[in-house]
């Protein structure tokens, strides 16, 4: 592991732990993967809310929509097989379709650019309105046209890896839950990893949870639902640990992978731009990216109760999994911070050993600053915000519990004076940030 990576991981968990607290969340479980091995793993809060059950992260969620991508890697493992092509039109494979439907592409519909509609007339499944669909009312809704042309944009859709779903077990001849489940999941050695409940006797399983606006307090929303002909699409039950393991396994540069690196480019590269966002494309079955110089791929994923995220580095080998068990769950924001976090420790890179021991949470009547040392300084961190490094003082190391601010924000103290108090054993009890104790 790069010297710089311990730093970092250690203090993705601090940083993290702190923002659960701080956004008053049931409970999150981050799991960090390198080279394909778990070498971090953390769980904050609460599984179930109404019993205070912990969270472990050894809970499982409920994944969402990273279960499209363990369905595009059934579909790349069956092209590898020769079973089917990306440009096969889905008629033919699954007959009753609309006309409109059945001619567009398994590519198409993998890089949601087929044009079907997005959870079709009622996606009540989303609000505990109603059930999720089975296969007999998906066809029904297949049996409507296309929303728009196919081809012309994209335009996420949970019924297209439903059909996808269809298109699977129209070739293999078996239930979807039992195809994936022996040829992805089995072969890429997750053992914490269902693509539908009901979970194994004695799973551990973490509830799902409203948000607190409009009635100021949480409910459990239990999350058991049966996805049915959805399953492909959202059904998916996990840990954050095999997320983080599949998804490093879809890197083109894995060492270990149920695909072909043929496969795995194909399936991380940029098919199409999603509109309207900074820098967002997507591929098949995969979402992506650049943040900082760095190209990430990954999904994210909501089901009612649950948000989550993953993201894979394939220039640093990282894989990682967030999963917050809450409608307003702060997974996709997080993630985000945890890019920021790796970014800074890559490029400052270790702290050196004059600067190391400069580090804890020190705390005013306005909250919390952390000391981080990086390279040859140390970082005045703010682990309020979603990047703790933005805007951050920077101070220069001159003795054992002295330095100066030589880098800050105009509002700051660039210039001033910094030191560390201790007690006659030598313990630091305080420190003094300028005028600030």
């Amino acid at each position: 592991m790069d010297a710089w990576l311990r730093p970092a991981i250690a203090y993705i968990g601090e940083w993290l732990e702190y923002q659960v607290t701080l956004a008053q969340q049931p409970g999150c479980i981050i799991a960090i993967a390198h080279r394909g091995e778990i070498v971090a793993e953390h769980a904050f809060g609460f599984a179930n809310l109404k019993t205070g059950e912990k969270l472990t992260p050894r809970h499982r969620f409920r994944i969402a929509s990273h279960s499209k991508s363990f369905t595009s890697a059934g579909i790349m493992k069956l092209r590898e097989q020769r079973k089917l092509r990306l440009d096969d039109p889905v008629g033919e494979h699954v007959r009753g379709l609309h006309p409109r439907v059945a001619e567009t592409t398994i590519a198409q519909v993998l890089s949601h650019t087929a044009g079907l509609m997005r959870d079709g007339a009622d996606s009540g499944q989303f609000i505990d309105t109603r059930p999720y669909l089975n296969a007999k009312e998906l066809m029904a809704e297949l049996r409507a046209p296309t929303a728009i042309d196919p081809g012309t944009r994209f335009k996420y859709s949970n019924h297209g890896f439903g059909l996808i779903g269809l298109v699977i077990e129209a070739i293999t001849k078996e239930p979807y839950p039992v195809w994936i489940k022996r040829e992805i999941i089995a072969p890429a050695g997750l053992r914490e990893t269902e693509p539908n409940v009901p979970l194994p006797k004695g799973a551990a399983f973490a509830r799902g949870h409203t948000r607190k606006l409009p009635f100021g307090e949480r409910c459990v929303i239990p999350g058991d639902n049966d996805t049915y002909a959805i399953t492909s699409a959202a059904g998916f039950v996990a840990t954050a640990a095999d997320t983080a393991r599949f998804f490093g396994q879809l890197a083109p540069n894995a060492k270990r992978s149920v695909l072909s690196v043929a496969s795995r480019r194909e399936m991380t590269r940029h098919h199409w731009r999603v509109p309207q966002s900074l820098e967002g494309y997507y591929g098949l079955g995969v979402n992506a990216g650049k943040t900082d110089g760095w190209d990430w791929f990954g999904h994210g994923g909501g089901f009612q109760g649950y948000l989550s995220r993953t993201c894979s580095i394939p220039a640093c080998e990282l894989s990682i999994s967030i999963l917050s068990n809450s409608i307003d769950g702060g997974a996709p924001f997080w993630m985000d911070g945890v890019l920021q976090i790796l970014r800074a420790f890559k490029t400052r890179g270790a702290a050196n050993r004059r600067v190391r021991d400069w580090t804890g949470r020190w705390w005013t009547i306005w909250g919390a600053s952390d000391l981080v040392p990086m390279g040859d300084r140390v970082l005045v961190a703010n682990p309020q915000f979603n990047n703790p490094f933005m805007d951050a003082a920077e101070i220069e190391v001159t003795g054992r519990d002295t330095g100066n601010i030589v880098s800050a924000a105009g509002y700051s103290s660039h210039g001033e004076p910094v030191r560390r108090v201790r007690t006659k054993g030598g313990k630091v009890t305080g420190v003094w940030l300028a005028g600030a104790h």
